[in-house]
């Protein structure tokens, strides 16, 4: 069997119908007084809560405007939920971007977050605005995300004061080996079209945040995993006409990428994705497979992204940002956004053991 074909469609929903796939909608749009959900983040703590987040945008889709950040938490795997807690409000201003990582040593919970005025949209920003730009923040929780510090402004060492445009992740962070807490972000320079991934980091388990590298020009959303080598992997939003993933890697810790490749098997509409690592041999990854948001899909590699599998499709319809995540006993969760006429409809929770992923597989 070709090692790229796992998962053939009836075969997804035959391993659905058995109960493998479970998918639970978290938050719907139009309800708690939101307009709107968007822009998922999943962490899964190391009690096993699952901490699920998102921008509440209260009067439109629009991505300016009054938008909080919310959490929502879930002690039985993901099954139910507690009531939205707003994480960080400002107001009339727009706060949100959430990408969590939990410290392995201490246990708190860093939650990097971006700001800008709700009246600024991301083009007027990009221009060098006067009235405003974006800034970097951050919150913690040292309670298993029950409650959350008030945020605290980083921008003076994230952040380039040559750029305008600035974003953390969204979606997820990452510790590695060394302990270092590594936040996957993306910028533009005031003036340019030119977008570009980057990194910022923390050696000190927190207490403060230092920039790191940018990618080359043309990426933008992305994600990170640390390979078995010891070597960082920066899995791209990519602008360079293709509809394929871009791909750089990091042999210091993200002080520096290298030269960017597209990945062909990765498909992508222009839009955020998640990437993650599931235990020693395999990585994750779930977008929408296509050239519209769309067919939120998640793949698995055995051979550090080096090839993917055809991957198993958790919704056909409208879809679009996702966020991954391994639960205690091993099932994968993912945290999405999809609909029936829209991607931002609601925001919905699948979960999944490994073999619904290589139902089918010689691996």
């Amino acid at each position: 069997m070709d090692r790229r074909t796992f998962l053939t469609l009836p075969a997804a929903a035959a391993v659905a119908a058995q109960g493998e796939l479970t998918q639970t909608e978290v938050w719907q749009a139009g309800t708690d007084g939101y307009h709107t959900y968007r822009i998922p983040a999943l962490l899964i703590t190391r009690k096993g809560t699952l901490l699920a987040f998102c921008e509440g945008r209260k009067d439109s889709r629009s991505d300016s405007g009054n938008i909080d950040l919310l959490v929502k938490r879930s002690t039985d795997g993901g099954r139910t939920w507690s009531a939205q807690q707003v994480v960080s409000d400002m107001g009339a201003d727009t706060i949100g971007n959430p990408c969590p990582v939990q410290d392995r040593k201490t246990g708190a919970i860093w939650l990097p977050l971006t700001r800008n005025p709700g009246n600024l949209a991301e083009r007027e920003i990009e221009k060098d605005s006067s009235r405003g730009t974006r800034t970097v923040w951050i919150t913690s929780s040292r309670d298993d995300g029950k409650s959350w510090a008030a945020p605290a402004e980083i921008t003076a060492t994230t952040k380039d004061p040559n750029w305008g445009w600035y974003a953390t992740g969204p979606g997820n962070a990452i510790q590695l080996r060394s302990g270092r807490l590594l936040v996957p972000c993306d910028h533009r320079r005031f003036g340019s079209q030119a977008r570009h991934s980057h990194v910022i980091y923390s050696d000190d388990r927190g207490k403060s945040w230092r920039l790191g590298g940018s990618a080359q020009p043309d990426t933008n959303e992305c994600a990170v995993v640390e390979l078995n080598d010891g070597s960082l992997l920066l899995n791209m939003r990519s602008y360079h006409g293709k509809n394929r993933r871009a791909l750089a890697r990091s042999t210091d810790g993200g002080l520096t990428w290298g030269e960017y490749r597209l990945d062909d098997a990765l498909v992508e509409p222009v839009c955020q994705a998640s990437f993650i690592r599931y235990g020693p041999k395999h990585l994750l990854f779930s977008n929408p497979a296509s050239t519209r948001r769309e067919k939120m899909t998640v793949r698995f590699s055995a051979d550090e992204a080096r090839t993917w599998s055809s991957g198993a499709v958790l919704h056909a319809g409208p879809a679009a940002y996702s966020a991954l995540g391994v639960l205690k006993g091993g099932r994968i969760g993912c945290l999405y956004e999809r609909g029936e006429k829209s991607s931002y409809d609601r925001i919905t929770l699948a979960t999944f053991p490994l073999t619904w992923l290589t139902h089918g597989s010689n691996t």
